[in-house]
């Protein structure tokens, strides 16, 4: 009996401790699935931030790396002026080539078209592009930029050029494109163009004849403008001289009056005379009849 009452406890001591170790592996594996749990929370969040840093990273690398390509292109496409300025004041020595100030309405360049002995014949206004595509907004802004400065030409240099200039110089719009390299011979074919226009005209205006210069005066408004002045004039002379001649006729007829009535007097007092002399009283001619 005191056998069977000790394998009892033994067996319930057994049974005791692997109930315990059951426990205890369940509350490590808890606390362990826990910590692990914890742990992935924290890795969680650690790995969002790192994803958070790499992204501004690589936002302010994007930032600055457009940047120094906007700042890049910029340069370039002030470079390309400056080269399209010197281009044209070696080619054209007597022309005025001045670049438009940043930020001031109009084109890049204006170059003013000269003869040899310094006379003005027109101007040429010329803008420069350095992009990757065309645009035909360019076409209309220049147009703007010459109808505003009074312009004869305009023309667009770029290295891009719309399918209408294939071969690298043409017209489109009324306004000219061509690529960098073609500069110079575009810039001479106006500057020709240009200064024959001025001369034709000079040559023209120097031929009009004296009829035609004598029709060119008195269809002007300034000599219109003359003749209705000297018309004015003479109207309110005529009128001047008619409130004088009315004037003076009311002034005759008083002064007739009066001599009429003069005469009247001395004619009856030579009258009283003659009859009481007589023959004898000498006669007055100027009181007698015509023909007496």
């Amino acid at each position: 009996a005191l056998r069977k009452q000790k394998n009892l406890l033994d067996e319930e001591k057994r049974t005791f401790e692997l109930e315990k170790q059951r426990q205890l592996d369940k509350e490590r594996e808890a606390i362990s699935k826990k910590a692990a749990e914890e742990q992935s929370e924290k890795d969680k969040y650690k790995f969002a931030e790192l994803e958070k840093k790499l992204s501004d990273t690589t936002k302010a690398l994007e930032d600055a790396n457009r940047k120094a390509t906007q700042g890049s292109q910029q340069l370039q496409g002030e470079v390309q002026e400056l080269d399209l300025e010197h281009a044209l004041h070696e080619a054209i020595p007597t022309d005025v080539i001045e670049p438009i100030g940043k930020g001031v309405l109009g084109a890049d360049i204006r170059q003013t078209v000269k003869t040899q002995r310094g006379n003005t014949c027109g101007t040429i206004l010329w803008e420069s592009k350095r992009t990757k595509a065309w645009s035909d907004g360019w076409i209309t802004k220049l147009k703007e930029d010459r109808l505003r400065d009074k312009a004869n030409a305009a023309a667009i240099v770029s290295e891009v050029v719309p399918e209408e200039v294939k071969s690298g110089m043409g017209l489109k719009d009324g306004v000219w494109i061509c690529s960098p390299k073609l500069v110079v011979p575009l810039a001479l074919l106006l500057h020709k163009a240009i200064e024959d226009a001025a001369r034709q005209k000079f040559v023209s205006d120097r031929r009009q004849t004296d009829a035609e210069r004598i029709y060119a005066v008195v269809t002007s408004h300034e000599f219109v403008a003359q003749v209705e002045s000297m018309m004015e004039t003479y109207n309110e002379m005529l009128g001047q001289i008619e409130r004088e001649r009315v004037a003076f006729e009311k002034f005759w007829k008083l002064r007739e009056s009066q001599v009429k009535h003069l005469k009247s007097g001395v004619s009856g007092i030579m009258g009283e005379l003659q009859g009481a002399a007589g023959p004898a009283f000498p006669p007055v001619k100027s009181l007698e009849l015509d023909g007496a």
